[in-house]
């Protein structure tokens, strides 16, 4: 300004550029930013156990890159935008959307799988335009799955905003009265015998109370939180993952049954790999065979090692026995078959003579419980904490609907059931998205997802945790209890509370444990009573091999299935979609 513009260029070094890189449908890259600084190479080769990032060259010439320019293959690829320290890699889906202090943000947690990793929602108005996890050492450290992260897109599609009651074979839109008086007609022709409900997998606790108590209210006996069949009973302890989450890091020895923890819950998967890494743990599974990012030694499909481990026949036995604190886990694969419910007495039966479950206590007080069940569902604890479970269970509901014994079926929910298999009973479904039971239903009432209302959600270990509302359901759409309350009302049966505090009140007077929030359980010891009526007696069906509970990581639930950043992962990852080359 002072002295004119210069006669010559003071830079004589040629300015470093580099081309971006193709990194997979959730990560976008500026990579002239990029200061070497290898974070992102340490996270996938370290935490994650996917190294596909490296760097080629030397010096000026050193690129970070993903070798042949493929889409980084991990579950938590998305944590690598949170360690970039200069804007290198960003996430894809939300660049140039929204600018930081335009945002509300609130705490919250991710349901997409049954961990309840800790989160934050960040919200414009009534678009919720990102998702960031929050530091919780004990659930999730500071890590979120690519699920939990990048699922936000499809809270804003294919929602239900309004009514809709089947006239004439089609759907058509609908008052909240008329709905509710076509629910009213049918219950009253409908004897309770022949009623059902069933919990989907993304319910809080309040609207499964709730359902609960407007089916017992009219005499329904039959009412399901297991979608997938899960052969699922008894005690607390028998269905909780009794190690917790940072307890794995002190197990020496684990059996995996039917679970690909890698899907199943990322974050754990990972809190796997670091016990590993440590250098004391070592793994076996009894199911498919998959890459989980550490070793394991294959123990094949077949159900039967299961007796052989028991009987201390198989040399993995060994292992377990001398280990000093062995753990299993139990996966929905292995639960969901039809003899899950023999499956689960052989797992139970091999953790008490291997020595699994140990004095009652936390681990700090000298407690050890080996045996665990790992949950895919974020509402299942909580459904099965209070005793959403009676009657019919969900194949026995299914196949009495095709029978014509079942008549009227409430779905909160719940669309991941063979819809074609209901014959000719009247559905209700009550939920966010147009899913499959939204397309079966007679009668729709639209609810709200899960960052559109304040719920009480149980994590696999039994924590019990709360997710904040932070926007507002679109259109005509409710908060789901409040839904089931004004249904009560219609039916003659009103329930016991108009707001959520009285409604919160009920739970903790049928299941103490959740007024204590972020609070772990106290972990049982091995008392016989308790490990003795697990599961039951049966042959097991040695001809049928294991199998994985998840088929597609990135669509398994509603909110997923509507996400198109989640349709382009499973098209990438898991069906083998187009890849950019190197040479392309």
């Amino acid at each position: 300004m002072g002295y004119g513009r210069a006669a010559f260029n003071r830079f004589h070094e040629n300015k470093r550029a580099v081309e971006d890189k193709y990194m997979g449908p959730l990560i976008k890259t500026v990579m002239t930013r990029c200061i070497q600084c290898t974070r992102c190479i340490r996270f996938a080769t370290e935490v994650a156990g996917v190294p596909d990032l490296g760097a080629t060259g030397r010096g000026e010439d050193m690129e970070v890159t993903t070798y042949l320019e493929k889409a980084f293959g991990s579950e938590l690829s998305g944590n690598v935008v949170d360690l970039c320290p200069v804007g290198a890699l960003t996430s894809k889906p939300y660049a140039f959307t929204a600018r930081s202090w335009e945002l509300k943000k609130t705490e919250s947690i991710d349901i997409m799988d049954a961990q309840g990793c800790n989160i934050r929602v960040d919200t414009r108005g009534r678009e919720v335009k990102r998702i960031l996890p929050r530091l919780n050492e004990e659930i999730n450290e500071e890590w979120i799955s690519d699920k939990a992260r990048h699922v936000c897109d499809g809270l804003s599609l294919q929602r239900l905003d309004k009514p809709y009651v089947k006239k004439k074979g089609k759907l058509v839109p609908a008052t909240w009265p008329e709905a509710f008086a076509a629910i009213a007609e049918q219950v009253k022709e409908t004897r309770p015998e022949r009623m059902a409900a069933i919990v989907g997998d993304l319910a809080a606790a309040e609207e499964i109370k709730a359902l609960k108590d407007l089916m017992t209210s009219l005499g329904v006996a039959n009412l399901d939180c297991r979608q997938d069949g899960a052969k699922l009973a008894g005690s607390r302890p028998t269905y909780l993952f009794n190690t917790t989450i940072a307890g794995v890091e002190a197990a020496d020895a684990l059996l995996l049954i039917g679970c690909n923890s890698r899907w199943e819950a990322p974050v754990l998967n990972a809190r796997l790999r670091k016990t590993w890494l440590g250098g004391a743990l070592k793994v076996a599974n009894l199911g498919a065979s998959t890459d989980l990012t550490y070793p394991v030694e294959q123990l094949g499909t077949n159900v039967a090692v299961l007796d052989e481990l028991a009987g201390g026949t198989h040399p993995f036995a060994e292992v377990l026995k001398n280990a000093k604190r062995p753990m299993l886990i139990l996966g929905m694969g292995a639960l969901a078959r039809p003899d899950g419910a023999a499956i689960l007495k052989r797992a139970a039966t091999l953790a008490r003579e291997i020595g699994m479950i140990g004095p009652a206590g936390t681990l700090a007080e000298g407690g050890w419980n080996g045996f665990n069940v790992l949950h895919t569902a974020a509402s299942r604890v909580a459904a099965l904490d209070l005793g959403f479970m009676c009657g019919r269970d969900t194949n026995g509901i299914v196949n009495g609907a095709g029978k014509g014994e079942i008549d009227f079926i409430y779905l909160l929910g719940a669309d991941e059931l063979p819809m074609d298999r209901l014959g000719h009973a009247f559905v209700v479904y009550q939920g966010s998205h147009g899913d499959a039971g939204a397309h079966r239903a007679d009668v729709i009432l639209p609810g709200a997802a899960w960052t559109e209302k304040d719920g009480l959600f149980v994590n696999f270990e039994g924590r019990v945790q709360e997710a904040q509302r932070a926007a507002f359901p679109p259109g005509e759409a409710k908060e789901d209890w409040a839904i089931l309350r004004a249904l009560s009302d219609v039916l003659g049966k009103p329930l016991p509370y108009d707001n959520l505090e009285s409604l919160r009140a009920a739970i903790v007077a049928e299941a103490p444990h959740f007024a204590n929030l972020s609070a772990l359980p106290r972990q049982e010891g091995a008392a016989p009573a308790v490990w003795n009526a697990v599961g039951a007696d049966g042959a097991l069906d040695t001809a049928t091999p294991l199998g994985p509970a998840i088929t597609d990581y990135y669509l398994t639930n509603p909110i997923a299935r509507a996400s198109r950043t989640m349709a382009e992962c499973s098209r990438v990852f898991v069906h083998g979609g187009a890849e950019r080359r190197a040479a392309e």
